[in-house]
């Protein structure tokens, strides 16, 4: 399946195919396309768009508190993925790496933006970029698992 999503990822649009195809589609092609052909191009390929205004998988008003949820906390959502410790833990990092509001609420996230911003700069190749940064969720993934891991129940 084609997963469609704006062009010059950082955070989110890194974050995302990561977890797709880690946790749902691992065949997945991530298409990267200016923002304003995002939809146009998903319905052209039959694909799914993501993190584009209009797009099937996008922020949304969270269920609980009062923040949005960014698209990476969606797509855990829709796929029901919440019951994986690690990953939940997770998605605040990326949501307070991608929520600017919320930049603060955990320690890691100016970090993982710091990297998202600065990959920017080092490679313009988004492919090229995202594959650097499939290391980068895995390994964070695998720093989460042991943290919760750790943490008494």
């Amino acid at each position: 399946m084609k997963w469609i999503t704006r062009a010059r990822p950082k955070t989110d649009r890194i974050a995302c195919p990561w977890l797709i195809r880690r946790f749902i589609d691992p065949d997945a092609e991530i298409v990267y396309v200016p923002a304003d052909q995002v939809l146009s191009a998903a319905t052209e390929h039959g694909g799914h768009s993501f993190d584009a205004p209009g797009a099937k998988y996008t922020h949304q008003p969270s269920p609980v508190g009062t923040s949005e949820w960014c698209t990476f906390e969606t797509l855990i959502g829709a796929h029901d993925l919440g019951g994986d410790p690690a990953l939940a833990r997770l998605a605040k990092i990326v949501h307070a790496a991608d929520v600017a509001a919320d930049l603060d609420s955990d320690p890691l996230a100016p970090g993982l933006l710091a990297i998202g911003i600065g990959g920017l700069d080092v490679e313009p190749d988004d492919h090229v970029l995202l594959e650097r940064g499939m290391f980068v969720y895995d390994a964070l993934y695998a720093w989460c698992a042991r943290q919760v891991a750790a943490t008494p129940a």
